[in-house]
């Protein structure tokens, strides 16, 4: 199986937040960040793995400002470490004020998934191809996640 490059899954959605995303206050429901996280995330490990993938665990998401409507969410998802069957990818959530390009570092996040084969059993994904330096921050950093997770497990 032939590695590759951190930059060949990188992913970049951007969505415009309305009124339909909106929870009781009028901010954007954290839910529907959420949502949108997973996918990029998703789509990040899929391009990698080339297989479907599911999500394993989200380590955490904390909300640090509101998205209001009229917004633009743009989500930038990038493969942090592979295992044998699971990636970990990182989502950086940035919310535009599209009018004055104002841009608000709003959350991000680490998911976990794991590639299928076509019987929807865990599959093989490529090795990662490290570049720069901070390709190999983010890994070694995944990695001590990784093995804190497996402790968990325990």
């Amino acid at each position: 199986m032939q590695a590759k490059r951190v930059k060949d899954s990188q992913v970049t959605l951007n969505h415009l937040m309305l009124p339909e995303h909106t929870n009781p206050l009028g901010n954007i429901h954290g839910g529907v960040i959420m949502k949108l996280v997973d996918e990029a995330g998703g789509l990040c490990a899929m391009r990698h793995a080339q297989k479907p993938v599911v999500t394993v665990t989200i380590d955490s998401m904390t909300f640090h400002s509101p998205v209001q409507v009229g917004n633009v969410l743009t989500l930038q998802a990038s493969l942090n470490w592979v295992g044998h069957t699971s990636l970990e990818v990182g989502v950086r959530v940035i919310a535009e004020n599209p009018l004055t390009g104002e841009r608000t570092h709003t959350n991000s996040a680490f998911l976990v998934y794991v590639a299928l084969d076509a019987q929807g059993r865990p599959s093989q994904v490529p090795p990662l191809t490290l570049k720069t330096e901070e390709e190999k921050r983010r890994w070694s950093e995944a990695e001590a996640r990784q093995q804190r997770r497996l402790e968990r497990k325990k």
